[in-house]
């Protein structure tokens, strides 16, 4: 029946029509036409307050099964929560699950859910659905403004209609400028709580002024609820999840570790295997180069390679172009300097991508020499550990060979030392010993005396006797001094071997003297005597690489064996120092000219030629020292002129 066939004289029975409506889930706006259409009847219409009655039943049985519906719709979002709240693990993905729910079940514009950062006082945006723009999912707001400052404080949920215009309480600017931006209007906040903590905040946002019920707050509350408990508990399988992790990785490293150690066991019983066997020096750095993965190389006190090794894997090259004296020299001189304090061993430099890691070999309290490794990357400290103890086992290989050494020149030092002494032996019996030796002592003999500041003489006496062929020659180191004799017709040659060897491989700071001829055995004492004196006359006259024939020096000594080096320094700058100077200044060489002009019996186009320049050139120079220092025409000046020269040469750098 039609409401519009309504008339006064008959009202219909509405309640089969009202029945039908209500099974048809009809909306208020149509059980609201029936009534209207009945109260705008006459008020004698029979029926009509009966019927009147029936549709406003109708209406609130509606408006029940309505409420119910949003129950029913309630519940089914929280049954779906908690059963999302058992099946996922994942924190953000739980949450977003429960901000989508919130906001579909309210049928908000936008919701989103913030954790509270303890620390900064603030509570941060996780998640956040249907925001227009990015400042909603940047949004942080304090404790003490907003909607958070009256939820913190009374743990209870809070709702506003008109949040822009709402002072119940203060208001954070940055907030407001978002909420404007994104055209909210209505709020509600409830909280997550968790052991009477407020742990996060749970938003529902709406663009017009709208009013929740309490059913809406009661399912958004418990909504809320899930969220904490899934926050916790992601929290806790987070906590669990590291924990499992770390545990793995501890396991994994402690498996690791353990196979490190196995293989430092195995390296160490290696090379004990090795020593044990008497291998060479060169075989045991081969293993143990294999064993770390590199290059090794192993050097004398003087950084000089005596054995090299090199994994069969490994391709780098730094050991290679390894030199004793050149560019990372200081770097590894640092680096075992450190070691020797710290007692382990030390990165020296880095080239490319090589690193060169080197450890002193200590004999006693000696320094034999040290190890360097180069290796790519980061060595674990099993690697470190089994390269240091592999400098203890290549110590007992090197004092083994320095035994085997002292030895075998036992006799050479023990017949130098009896030649030198002022109470010789019996000459028959030195005789005999030198002949065994491969030295005559019948010949006319040479002393070589040469000092050095670094390395020591012994080790200098060491190398020196391992150059081929020196079997006819005495060498040892006498009270720190390397001390040779041989026969006077190889002196020259041995006095150049000795010096290009000091200069070059050595790079040595060293001064030396050359004895003359001795006819006599009995001669070799006084003549040591003389050129020990010598050599500190060299020192005194700050000689440096050069080694000085005795005759050369007879006239120094004479006057200069009882001065020092100051009085020296003092007889040179008042002789020449003004040529010396000038030549300083101008990057002449006046002073070098005139002492050849001296040698030369100064005769200006001998020294032309030996310099190899013009005689006018010779005597522009003459007339410019002329004016520096003053005629030389007398013998005396001439003569004092001519000793401060060779003084100032035999005191230059080589």
């Amino acid at each position: 029946m039609d409401t519009a066939a309504l008339t006064p004289e008959c009202v219909e029975p509405l309640d089969g029509r009202l029945v039908q409506l209500l099974h048809q889930d009809a909306s208020a706006e149509v059980f609201a036409q029936h009534l209207a259409q009945l109260e705008a009847l006459p008020d004698g219409t029979p029926g009509k307050s009966a019927q009147t009655e029936l549709v406003r039943m109708a209406m609130a049985v509606r408006n029940r099964l309505e409420l119910l519906q949003q129950r029913e719709q309630g519940m089914l979002a929280v049954i779906e929560s908690a059963q999302d709240l058992s099946s996922r693990l994942n924190r953000t993905s739980l949450l977003r699950a429960i901000v989508a729910k919130a906001r579909n079940l309210l049928g908000s514009d936008l919701a989103w859910l913030t954790t509270h950062d303890a620390e900064r006082g603030e509570f941060h945006v996780v998640v956040a659905e249907g925001a227009l723009s990015r400042s909603v999912t940047d949004m942080a707001a304090r404790s003490d403004r907003g909607v958070v400052s009256i939820v913190m404080s009374t743990r209870l949920p809070f709702t506003t209609p008109d949040y822009l215009h709402d002072r119940r309480f203060p208001h954070d600017a940055r907030l407001d400028d978002t909420f404007r931006d994104e055209g909210i209007t209505a709020l509600v906040g409830v909280p997550l709580v968790w052991d009477g903590e407020v742990i996060g905040l749970l938003f529902v946002a709406d663009r017009y002024h709208r009013v929740h019920t309490a059913q809406s707050i009661s399912i958004l509350c418990t909504l809320a609820t899930h969220a904490a408990v899934a926050l916790r508990n992601a929290r806790d399988f987070e906590r669990a999840s590291d924990a499992l992790a770390k545990a793995d990785a501890a396991r994994a490293e402690l498996e690791r570790h353990l196979r490190s150690i196995q293989a430092a066991a195995d390296a160490h019983e290696q090379m004990t295997s090795l020593l044990s066997r008497g291998a060479s020096l060169a075989a045991l750095c081969g293993a143990v180069a294999q064993l770390l993965g590199g290059s090794l190389l192993v050097l004398d006190e003087a950084a000089q390679v005596i054995a090299r090794g090199s994994a069969e894997s490994y391709a780098g090259d730094a050991a290679q172009r390894y030199a004793p004296h050149g560019e990372h020299s200081t770097d590894v001189a640092r680096a075992l300097r450190l070691s020797r304090q710290t007692g382990r061993s030390v990165q020296a430099y880095e080239v490319g991508d090589e690193r060169c890691r080197v450890m002193p070999v200590i004999g006693g309290d000696d320094i034999l020499g040290s190890v360097a490794l180069f290796h790519r990357g980061e060595l674990e400290e099993v690697a470190v550990r089994t390269l240091e103890r592999s400098s203890s086992v290549i110590g007992i290989v090197l004092l083994s060979q320095e035994r085997m050494e002292a030895n075998k020149s036992r006799a050479v030092a023990a017949l130098l030392r009896a030649l030198v002494s002022p109470r010789q032996d019996e000459a028959a019996l030195m005789a005999d010993r030198a002949g065994r030796l491969g030295v005559d002592l019948a010949q006319p003999l040479a002393l070589l005396l040469i000092e050095m500041d670094s390395p020591s003489a012994g080790y200098a006496a060491r190398r020196f006797r391992a150059f081929p062929p020196q079997d006819d020659v005495l060498v040892d180191d006498i009270d720190g001094v390397l001390v040779m004799l041989c026969a006077a017709s190889r002196a020259p040659e041995l006095r150049l071997l000795a010096t290009q060897w000091a200069r070059s491989e050595m790079a040595a700071v060293h001064r030396g003297v050359a004895s003359r001829p001795i006819t006599a055995v009995a001669e070799i004492p006084a003549v040591y005597a003389t050129l020990r004196r010598a050599l500190g006359v060299l020192g005194r006259m700050g000689v440096q690489g050069h080694v000085i024939g005795q005759n050369e020096l007879a006239l120094y000594s004479t006057l200069f064996e009882t001065h020092d080096r100051a009085s020296l320094t003092t007889f040179l700058d008042a002789t020449i120092g003004a040529v010396t100077s000038h030549d300083r200044k101008r990057g002449t060489e006046l002073a070098a000219t005139l002492l050849c002009y001296f040698d030369c019996n100064q005769n200006a186009k001998t020294t032309a030629q030996r310099l190899g320049i013009h005689v006018n050139t010779v005597r522009q120079r003459l007339a410019t020292l002329e004016d520096l220092i003053g005629h030389w025409g007398s013998a005396t000046r001439a003569l004092e002129l001519h000793i401060a020269l060779r003084l100032w040469n035999l005191g230059s750098p080589a």
